[in-house]
This record gives structure tokens, sequence and C-alpha cells, in this order.
């Protein structure tokens, strides 16, 4: 093992970045690649870790590069134990990103982190300030300092230390910093564009779950196929998917299995309801009923959504997180509602079975819901630092809708029109489900996007999604626009599309 003065030494000669300490030649590479060891072995004394850090080596691996990893618990008040872990790669880019968790979890791993490493980042995740991974069991919530973490403050403390520890260890400044969050991560990107502006120079914010809108709307939509004869089962569902494809498909001018702009589509569940006699194929009243429910979405008496919408042409996976078959039981368990009612009513007794608007309404206005919610559209002081914005959501999401995300967009747009011009773009995909999955092209390279928009100055107008197999491209239109096929050549060229106003 080099000795502590070996260690100085290689990193007074490495203080720019990791590539610079290999000019040319095996002999020197090999020097370099050494003195890179040397100073992952002591980054622990680097930053502002204390005592909790540790950084360990790791090897280059099926097309990852090495990289020192660096792990530590952040306590910035009694009670506090934010885990974080950095990578910190050779071949740096000069950017640190940021990445966020899914469900009531942050998310440490490196799967997380390898598409940022790949492309040269240093990444940093946090656990979010409890050591749970299980998405939705969150019974830590009624202990306030890790309702605090989880809510905002894990992000931030996560980099802010990041950055000063990125900075020591490659001997200069980062040129940019980025965070990147889907689900619970768009959240977190929201909450730190709103309440730590200076953090991050842009950020993605993709099918965020920014209100316990989510997490009221999944309780009442499980509730709503709960209704006597109400349930559709995978059969209803994908019946209704079918007859909805049929009808509003091809609006785009290609019929892909994929409607690009699912609020124009006029479909009337009524059209499938069963004539007298009729045994199958075809719906009862109650299931129509619960069908034009959930298209339309439930507003409490102040005006919001208590049970947001979701869009015609994704029935076939609402599945994923919406009890269908009338059990009340699917993945997410009312978006983790259940372990939430002590701190959403509190001193209360509150049954989820029946839960209603007005009650939706009073556990938006807990204490718990103004820390954890990121609903606030003034982003003024982040745009106003040339601070940048992608959004993108599913349209078929059955978890968070992409009518939030909308919602949301517009609402920035009408609080600073001028910021939101330069520093907000949106996106909506087609036919995907929650953050990926479905039958629309879900593989989008929103990082490189952002990436091009914060080098170049010029928001993307569209972006190209693919599916993993190639099986189908489309170019995504930047909101308020959608794609339609010109009528011919490839329906798998974005050059053979045009992004026109939506109906």
């Amino acid at each position: 093992m080099p000795s502590k003065i070996a260690i100085a030494a290689s990193l007074a000669l490495c203080t720019g970045l990791v590539s610079s300490c290999a000019p040319t030649g095996e002999a020197n590479s090999t020097l370099a690649y050494a003195q890179d060891r040397a100073r992952c072995e002591a980054a622990s004394a680097l930053g502002s870790l204390g005592a909790t850090a540790k950084a360990s080596w790791v090897e280059a691996d099926g097309g990852l590069p090495a990289f020192c990893e660096v792990t530590a618990v952040l306590s910035p008040e009694r009670g506090s134990e934010i885990g974080v872990v950095y990578r910190l790669p050779v071949g740096w880019n000069g950017k640190m990103l940021g990445l966020g968790g899914g469900g009531w979890a942050g998310n440490i791993t490196l799967d997380a982190a390898k598409p940022g490493l790949t492309a040269g980042y240093a990444t940093a995740q946090t656990d979010g300030g409890h050591a749970s991974t299980t998405p939705f069991e969150n019974p830590w919530v009624v202990d306030p300092v890790k309702a605090k973490d989880f809510s905002w403050r894990a992000i931030h403390e996560m980099t802010v230390a990041g950055k000063a520890l990125v900075a020591a260890y490659y001997g200069k400044g980062l040129d940019r910093s980025y965070f990147h969050g889907c689900s619970t991560g768009g959240r977190m990107a929201l909450m730190e564009a709103q309440r730590f502006p200076n953090d991050y120079d842009a950020i993605i914010s993709q099918a965020p779950v920014y209100t316990l809108q989510v997490q009221t709307s999944a309780v009442l939509r499980n509730n709503l196929f709960a209704q006597p004869g109400a349930a559709l089962g995978a059969e209803g569902a994908k019946l209704v998917s079918d007859a909805v494809l049929k009808s509003c498909d091809a609006k785009d001018g290609v019929a892909d299995g994929v409607i690009a702009d699912p609020r124009a589509c006029h479909w009337n569940p009524q059209e499938l309801l069963c004539k007298p006699g009729a045994t199958g194929g075809c719906l009862t009243q109650p299931q129509v009923n619960a069908l034009q429910v959930a298209y339309d979405g439930v507003r409490a008496a102040d005006g919001t959504f208590a049970q947001l919408p979701l869009s015609k042409g994704g029935e076939a996976g609402w599945a994923a997180f919406v009890a269908i078959n009338g059990d009340r039981k699917e993945f997410s368990n009312g978006g983790g509602t259940g372990g939430l009612v002590p701190v959403l009513w509190p001193g209360k007794q509150v049954d989820l079975n029946s839960l209603t608007p007005a009650q939706v309404v009073e556990g938006r206005a807990s204490a718990f819901a103004k820390m954890y919610e990121a609903g606030d559209p003034n982003l003024a002081p982040f745009f106003a630092r040339g601070g940048k914005l992608l959004m993108w959501h599913g349209e078929s999401d059955p978890g968070p809708s992409p009518v939030g995300t909308i919602d949301y967009v517009e609402a920035v747009k009408r609080t600073d029109p001028a910021g939101a011009a330069n520093g907000l773009q949106m996106f909506l995909a087609p036919g995907v489900g929650h953050c990926a999955g479905g039958p629309g092209a879900d593989q989008v390279d929103v990082l490189g996007a952002l990436d091009s928009w914060v080098s170049g100055g010029k928001a993307p107008e569209t972006l190209v999604a693919k599916k993993a197999d190639g099986a189908m491209v489309r170019p995504l239109c930047a909101w308020p626009k959608v794609a339609h096929y010109a009528g011919s050549g490839d329906v798998n060229d974005p050059k053979n599309y045009r992004c026109v106003a939506r109906d």
C-alpha cells in the first residue's frame, strides 16, 4: 500500500482531470492508474463527509469505467441519518449528476448510477434518510426528522456535500451540476428547483409524484373498481383498450397501438354497454360508470383533483397501479397511503376504503403534506440564474397522471412566463407507462438532451424515443405540440413526422 507521503504526492500531481495525469504511453497510463487508486484511498478525508466516510476503488467492468466509491452518513441534526454514495469515475467529464429515488425510498444502487458513470459523470445518490428499500412501506414517516429528510433535506445535503467532495477529489470546480429523477425522484427534482435553486444548473423531472394527489388518486381508484359490479379485470381492461384504440389510434396518421393525444380521444365507454340478454364482450352499467370516473377524475369542493384522470388507451396497463379486479390489492398498496394516515390525519381514524374528497383536502392541509409536496409553481429564482428544467411523462402512466404534470407546467408558465419560456420544456410520451414500459417508445436520452440544451443554449423542440428492441422509433414534440405522421415514408423515421397543435 502506498505511504501517506506517496498519496499526497500523487494528489499534488493530479490537480486537474484524471485524464490530464496520463500524457501518453503505457508507462504514463500505468502511473496515472496508480495515482487514481492512491487518490481514492485518500478520498474519505476529502470534503466534509465526517468520520463515517469510506472510500473504495472499483475496477472497470462491463463498459463501466473504473471509479472511486465514497460512502458516508450525513447528520445535519440529531436523529438524522442520510446515507450517501458518490461514484467518481476515471475520465470525469467535469460534471456531477444527482439521482433521485422511487416510491418511499431513495436509491443508492450502482444500476441507477450506470448511465451517468458511463457518460463520465460523477454521480451522487442517497437513501433519502432511511435505510429501507421497500418502496411502498413507510412507517418511518411518523419520525419528524426522517420525514423532513425524505421530504426535502436529503437531496440537498447530498448535493452540497457531493459538490465539495467532487471538487476536492478532482482538484477543480465542477463545470456543471445536473439532477435526474423519475417518480419520487421527479418530486425530488422539483423540490430542488423550488427550495434550492442554486443546487443544480439543470434538472430532469420525469413522471413526478409531486403532490399527495397521486397517493389519494391511487386509493380512490382502488375504491372505484371495488364498487358492486364495477370490477374490470384483465379481460375487461383489454376489451376497453381494444375499443379505444380502434376509435382513436389512427388520429395521428398511423395505427400503431398507441394514442398520441389521449385527451383528444372522445370515445365513450357507453358504446360498450351490454344490450339486454348479452352475456359477454360488453360492459355492465357499473363498469361503464367506473370507467367514466376514471377518465374524468374526481375533484374536491375546492376545485383540486382528489383523483387525477387516467388516460384513454392505457387501460391494458392500469393493473400495475390500480386494483381493477375489485379487491383493492395492487402493487403500490394505494401508493403507500396506509402508512401516511398518522401524519395526514393526526389523531383521527380514517378508513381508506371509504376515503372522501373532503378528507383528501384535509390531509393535504397537514403539516406533513406542506413539507412533502413540491407543487410550488414559482421557479423564478431557478430560472433567473439560467436554470433549465426538462420534464417528461408517459401518457399511459397509471400512477401519477400526466394531467398532473401538465397542470404544474401550465402553472409555472403563468407564474413566470419569461423564465419558463427560456428554462422549461416538457415532453409527453404516447403509450408509455410509469417511467418506462407500455406499448409506446419509452427509451429517450433525456440526459443527453439536457446537456445539449445547457451547452448550446437552445431548448430541444423534439426528442427521439425508441423501444429497447428498436421496433418503434417516434419523435416526441415539446408541449403543447404533438407528433403527426406526414403520410408517407418509414413510420419509424422521425423525419416523417411533424409537430402540430393539439386538438
